[in-house]
């Protein structure tokens, strides 16, 4: 057997609200705080709640509307450049203990560390580290943190997520052994990673409520239900995980893809969607420029305003060849969109794929390729790229862009759907 290593898992307590609290000068732990657009209706998602208003029961991703009217907050508008420049300086605080190929960026504001190799080195045990890094964050940045500590990175997760709810230091350590003494009776089940309301609804409808469930449960019927996927189940419910730091790092797709996604801000209809599927692969386009990328078919799902009584609409098609070509593209898309959405029902999501995405060094052609034309092509979305590059990206857009109910201009000036705060 290889050495045992120790895995650590940071996460940022509330992370946007602790952001937000720091910039007042307030206390994270102490105040009343939620980071939501007060420009939205009061059915707006809470991007993130204060620790002392998850405290009373507030849930991290509620609505607005139904945060207790008895409670006073601040309501502080989202600013995902803010957020990042956090995270980045966070990111370098790690970087003071652990190096980069021993650090796993998971989200924005959850990293794992595998810290096996530095304890003897800094003469601590993992708690200690952990600690050290903990503080290090909070003094430097104002941001507390939570983690967890395990023997592979499932457990190092669950440590944090579960256990570590419950310790003064915010720091909750795991085994194999004391997962399954600890843990194995826990419930609800969508507590741990991975296991998500479908998944768990369908367990207890066999009578699976936890995790000793789980692992005493016929592994044939779990295969059955779940596929390949039951295999993750059954070694979790163990405590087991296989993935290692040097797995993730190494990993290589077999293929890639990009995509775009978005919730309509109103009912569109029929014309108007189209536009905004128009707008989407214009966008995907430019990514694939500045990637160097071509695409060989794309992917187009239309959910409808009433998702209960319309099932969304879903297609793909290929492309001739491997292209980057926005007009090809755009013309694909909107073709695809008129085969599969229904002309009579308001749309309010959509989201875009393009598929086997490949370099475009690497192209093949075929005999019906124009390779002058498909260059003039390249060269314009490459200027119009640098342009956007060198002067934001709406110092160039097309006459789409100004049509009534167009996206692309108010979401050039987002970060991930939400205000920049730039």
């Amino acid at each position: 057997m290889g050495k045992t290593r120790t895995y650590i898992c940071i996460d940022l307590k509330s992370f946007y609200a602790s952001v937000e609290c720091r910039e007042r000068n307030l206390d994270p732990m102490r105040t009343n705080l939620v980071v939501a657009d007060p420009e939205r209706t009061d059915k707006t998602i809470c991007l993130a709640v204060s620790p002392s208003m998850k405290a009373m029961g507030v849930p991290g991703r509620c609505r607005v509307f139904e945060i207790p009217r008895g409670i006073s907050y601040i309501m502080a508008p989202p600013r995902m450049q803010l957020y990042i420049d956090y995270s980045a300086e966070i990111y370098s605080v790690y970087l003071r203990y652990i190096a980069r190929e021993d650090i796993h960026v998971y989200s924005i504001d959850e990293v794992f560390m595998d810290v096996t190799d530095y304890l003897s080195l800094y003469q601590a045990t993992a708690k200690e580290l952990c600690k050290k890094i903990m503080e290090d964050v909070l003094k430097t940045t104002g941001i507390p943190a939570a983690a967890g500590i395990g023997s592979n990175l499932y457990l190092a997760k669950i440590a944090m997520d579960i256990t570590g709810k419950h310790t003064s230091d915010r720091i909750g350590m795991l085994d194999e052994d004391t997962y399954c003494r600890s843990l194995w009776d826990h419930r609800p089940l969508t507590d741990f990673w991975r296991i998500g309301s479908g998944i768990s609804s369908r367990l207890e409808k066999i009578g699976i409520r936890t995790m000793r469930d789980i692992a005493h449960t016929n592994e044939d019927m779990l295969y059955r239900m779940f596929g390949i996927d039951a295999e993750l189940l059954i070694d979790h419910a163990w405590g087991r995980e296989t993935v290692t730091m040097e797995d993730i790092k190494t990993y290589q797709p077999k293929a890639s893809s990009v995509s775009s996604g978005q919730v309509l801000s109103r009912d569109y209809d029929f014309k108007e969607g189209r536009m905004i599927a128009r707008e989407m692969a214009d966008t995907l386009c430019l990514e694939l420029i500045a990637g160097n990328l071509l695409t060989e078919s794309v992917t187009l799902h239309v959910g409808y305003s009433n998702r209960l009584e319309h099932r969304s609409a879903h297609g793909t098609v290929s492309l001739r060849t491997a292209t980057d070509s926005s007009r090809q593209i755009m013309d694909a898309v909107s073709g695809l969109y008129e085969q599969i959405v229904n002309p009579h029902i308001p749309v309010r999501r959509i989201t875009l794929t393009f598929n086997r995405v490949s370099d475009r060094d690497c192209r093949q052609y075929d005999l019906f390729y124009d390779a002058e034309e498909a260059e003039r092509e390249y060269r314009i979305q490459k200027t119009v790229l640098e342009i956007k590059n060198r002067f934001g990206k709406n110092a160039l857009f097309r006459g789409m862009d100004l049509q009534e109910g167009a996206t692309t201009l108010e979401r050039n000036r987002q970060i991930g759907g939400h205000k920049s705060g730039t």
